[in-house]
């Protein structure tokens, strides 16, 4: 059995760009390095079946020799499934990102690259940084609050109200 080297060359160049696009920080370039890898990984799939064989109908004419193994076709169409199911994940995060945020770009995270260089803080100093820290939200989170106790404090005093 011989591979053909054109779909080796094209599987490895798939991988080299798929992993290089998924290292970068932009969400959009990680789906498409994501999809790059998806397909390589359905010409490894296809390159590791072997020999083509004909259709497995059992009619009595051709010996089982000649027929194809199944196995991988299936093996092919179940990554297909995976990958579109990954994608329009990747796809929903996307959209949600941009529309928080207006960019798909992915930030690091100050504790993250905290803990990176000092270690892992102990209890104490923990306690101190939930008590300092707000949310990731900053003022939208406060403004929104505010404005939900205000309209708390709104109805219960309205007159005609139970209560």
């Amino acid at each position: 059995m011989s591979v053909s080297l054109t779909l080796v060359i094209i599987m490895v160049a798939l991988y080299a760009c798929g992993v290089y696009l998924l290292l970068e920080r932009s969400m959009t370039r990680v789906l498409l390095g994501f999809l790059l890898v998806g397909n390589a990984t359905n010409l490894l799939i296809l390159i590791m079946a072997g020999r083509s064989g004909s259709a497995p109908i059992v009619d009595g004419e051709k010996p089982e020799s000649t027929f194809g193994d199944p196995l991988p076709q299936a093996l092919i169409l179940t990554a297909i499934v995976i990958t579109f199911g990954v994608s329009a994940f990747l796809l929903a995060l996307i959209y949600r990102s941009w529309r928080l945020a207006q960019e798909d770009t992915v930030v690091d995270d100050t504790e993250d690259r905290d803990i990176g260089t000092r270690g892992v803080p102990s209890e104490e100093e923990a306690q101190s940084d939930e008590e300092a820290a707000d949310t990731e939200f900053g003022e939208r989170a406060e403004a929104s609050v505010d404005r939900a106790d205000s309209r708390e404090t709104a109805t219960d005093t309205e007159p005609g109200t139970a209560g």
